[in-house]
């Protein structure tokens, strides 16, 4: 596959001319949070900041982090900017604390968004001649509107499926000649999954997928490609800074180009805050630079990963994010070894398995455990209870010797692990579970 560009000025700009966008683009943004939003203007004031003192990224680190527990408090009317005659549309997040994570936008934050996603579709070969089919979540989801946005940027027919009904989600890519697909990895893989047990592969006309809103692994990417005969590119955003978008992944698929026009991304030290080099792991932050209703000033993401500021064989000049290996939140610490379901998806895979599992923690005798439900294959499920204990007992070792510590291995019965249509639920708490419940007993 060829270079395919939607903005090649813009990606392919020189360093200096990023570093003079971003520059400007702060100073905007910081003076529209600060004058627009009382929020803001009381929290910079509580840190020490004068807006007049922010003059380019080199003052990037004068200004405060903004986190989720801020969203959450300024709901919902806090950190917007623009008058509500101004905005056209909200988005938001899925939220179990009560105070849900919403997000607005005016037209000129719509046409901004819309034109990243272009970009995402440009870099996997996406031209007006594609039929996109959307099959994110459409709603206060940003997944579908962010994709559907971008397809007709680019010109390319959309079908906005979203997500669900499966038969149908077929039958259009069969009739339709569907070239380029849009959904959770983990639909992706339930799809990939779904053609070849019906024999299908043949049938579909599919070259590439853009798949995002949840981590997954390489080993992941693979097994997708391989059921659905196509290239899997990675996808990047947060409602809480546009949507799907902020990254996207080239020909290359060395990372993820954020693109720099529009976001300033940082690695900070999930503990300390302090900013860390190119390469080094840690918590992915983001500014916004044109956003008008709702710009986010240092978000913490509770992303972890690296960035790199190498030269792309693809000529794309932004930095290049890595994939996620996880969010800092959903990092499991099981006697004090850190933990993401990606590290078990990755062991998974290489041991043969397909990625439906399910991970259950819980705290027995003052000690902490995991339990992993991992689905058999159709000729798996026929062997003896012996040999399903000794596959037990070789991916038990198999675990340990990749992450360190001890997981106890349930392998269950085919298609037994409910599906998800889009974000998959990898993890129960028994110890949350608990602690709501004896919430609502002492109310």
């Amino acid at each position: 596959m060829g270079k395919n560009y939607y903005r090649e000025a813009v990606e392919c700009a020189p360093r200096e001319e990023i570093s003079r966008w971003q520059s400007e683009g702060l100073v905007r943004s910081v003076r529209n949070a600060y004058e627009n939003s009382g929020y803001y203007r009381e929290k910079m004031r509580r840190h020490g900041v004068d807006p007049s003192a922010i003059n380019g990224v080199e003052d990037l680190h004068k200004l405060p982090f903004v986190s989720k527990d801020d969203l959450r408090e300024a709901y919902p009317y806090g950190l917007l900017c623009r008058p509500v005659s101004e905005c056209v549309r909200v988005h938001s997040t899925s939220g179990t604390t009560g105070k849900r994570v919403i997000a607005f936008y005016t037209r000129h934050d719509i046409d901004a968004w819309e034109d990243c996603c272009a970009r995402a579709l440009a870099a996997a070969g996406g031209t007006r001649d594609d039929v996109v089919q959307v099959s994110y979540g459409y709603g206060l989801f940003t997944g579908g509107a962010g994709l559907h946005g971008g397809a007709h940027k680019l010109g390319s027919l959309t079908l906005p499926m979203s997500s669900g009904s499966t038969d149908r989600q077929i039958q259009f890519m069969q009739d339709l000649g569907t070239t380029i697909l849009c959904c959770t990895p983990s639909y992706a893989a339930y799809l990939g999954e779904t053609v070849v047990e019906r024999g299908l592969k043949g049938t579909i006309k599919l070259k590439a997928g853009i798949f995002g809103a949840e981590a997954w692994s390489e080993e992941m990417r693979h097994d997708i490609e391989e059921k659905l005969g196509i290239k899997a590119y990675d996808i990047y955003g947060l409602t809480e800074l546009e949507g799907p978008g902020v990254g996207y992944e080239c020909e290359a698929q060395r990372g993820m180009h954020v693109c720099e026009d529009q976001f300033i991304a940082e690695i900070v030290d999930p503990d300390t805050g302090e900013a860390m080099p190119d390469g080094e792991k840690g918590e992915l932050v983001f500014t916004s630079l044109n956003k008008e209703a709702f710009p986010m000033i240092r978000y913490r993401t509770r992303d972890i990963c690296t960035l790199s500021h190498e030269k792309c064989p693809c000529g794309r000049t932004h930095v290049r994010m890595a994939k996620p290996m996880g969010r800092s939140d959903d990092m499991l610490i099981i006697k004090g070894v850190n933990v993401f379901p990606s590290q078990i998806e990755t062991v998974l895979i290489n041991n043969g398995y397909l990625p439906n599992y399910q991970l259950i923690v819980d705290r027995v005798n003052n000690a902490d455990t995991l339990e992993i439900n991992v689905e058999m294959s159709r000729e798996m499920f026929s062997d003896t209870l012996g040999e399903i204990s000794a596959h037990e007992k070789k991916l038990v070792n198999a675990l340990r010797g990749f992450l360190g510590i001890y997981a106890r291995v349930r392998l269950v019965s085919p298609k037994s692990i409910e599906r998800s249509e889009g974000k998959a639920k990898r993890i129960i708490d028994r110890e949350v579970e608990i602690g709501r419940a004896s919430c609502r007993e002492r109310v």
